[in-house]
């Protein structure tokens, strides 16, 4: 995607020395554009666990380059093995990152310790730019989504919520891929975006990148999605998810829930788009078996933001002696989900309708 006309990826290898990693620090966004270099297993891992890299796709892609960042230093299969249980337990909600650790693991325990980073190396490169085109495809699946939605002399609105745009993956992502794919068509598009309290991936992150594509957005509080769809001001909402049931439950960020019951109630299509690796295939009740990530009450008692004179500041919202939970994601019932929106097209969120595009998991 683009960049003030600029294209880029959320990861990609060095030109030159074509070993070391570069990402987009995400939390630096967006009040400045800052690449980060990656050139260890540790940086790796805390550039996920600290959220500098965000996102289920793309934090299973920048685990596949931090695996191969490790076996450059110690290519053993000990040291294999430990590093990847390391990078595994850096975020225990989004179901790529297991994936793609494991997938790194099947190919390279069958390859010999002298062979290894070179393999590696290129079963990362597949992973990336396997997610770039499953994302391009899903665009094209949900254009037509959106297509449906064109009516005579009025724009199309479409409301999604924290941040699923190809900032959360290698390129297009998957919510906002349907959206730049109808951007780019012409179509006569505006998106809501939630603010996605309490890290504002949407304020943050969704709003720069749309803006930076040149996408009609306009930024709204949480709480404002049900007066939209109240007030016919929302023709279908799309969001990502950081792992799916096999039986169609979705996992996304804490709020996601509340969209799909606002939603539901007023007739207002809710669609989750996501590539097949966010697919958790041994798991069938998402509310009772996907564990939640709780993350440091200080991201719901602090904001961050530009003050008058330009200073970016870090401040305190909520009194001194007042705690805060912060669990990061919800999980909304698959009876709520209109449809899923995948590389192999869109299905009903069932176990029969995600085995009808994918029956090799019969």
């Amino acid at each position: 995607m683009k960049i003030d006309g600029q294209a880029y990826r959320s990861v990609w290898l060095d030109a030159d020395d074509r070993w070391s990693v570069h990402v987009i620090d995400q939390t630096k966004l967006p009040w400045a554009l800052e690449i980060l270099r990656l050139t260890t297993r540790d940086e790796a891992a805390h550039a996920i666990s600290s959220m500098q890299i965000r996102g289920a796709p793309l934090i299973g892609a920048v685990a596949a380059y931090g695996l191969c960042l490790a076996l450059r230093a110690d290519a053993s299969t000990d040291a294999m093995e430990r590093d990847a249980a390391l990078l595994n337990a850096t975020r225990p909600t989004a179901i790529n990152l297991r994936w793609a650790v494991e997938r790194m693991l099947t190919r390279l325990r069958n390859t010999p310790q002298a062979d290894r980073v070179a393999v590696a190396y290129d079963e990362a490169g597949l992973i990336a730019d396997e997610d770039a085109a499953q994302n391009e495809t899903i665009g094209r699946h949900g254009l037509k989504l959106i297509e449906a939605a064109i009516r005579p002399g009025r724009r199309v609105n479409v409301l999604t919520h924290c941040n699923a745009g190809w900032l959360a993956t290698v390129d297009w992502g998957t919510a906002l891929s349907p959206i730049y794919t109808a951007f780019n068509a012409g179509i006569d598009i505006h998106v809501w975006v939630d603010e996605t309290r309490p890290r504002n991936q949407g304020a943050a992150l969704t709003a720069w990148e749309l803006g930076k594509h040149g996408v009609p957005h306009t930024v709204v509080a949480d709480n404002a999605g049900g007066h939209l769809m109240q007030h016919a001001q929302v023709d279908l909402i799309i969001v990502g998810a950081d792992r799916v049931t096999r039986t169609g439950d979705v996992c996304n960020k804490i709020g996601t829930y509340l969209k799909a019951l606002a939603a539901r109630d007023n007739n207002v299509p809710f669609w989750v788009a996501l590539p097949s690796s966010t697919i958790d295939w041994t798991v069938s009740d998402g509310v009772a078996e996907i564990p939640i990530e709780e993350r440091s009450g200080a991201e719901v008692t602090d904001m961050t933001g530009r003050l008058a004179d330009g200073t970016i500041a870090t401040m305190r919202v909520v009194s001194a002696d007042s705690p805060a939970a912060n669990p990061a994601f919800d999980v909304t019932p698959a009876r709520l989900v209109t449809g899923l929106i995948t590389e192999r097209g869109r299905c009903d969120a069932t176990a029969d309708g995600l085995l009808g595009l994918f029956p090799e998991r019969r």
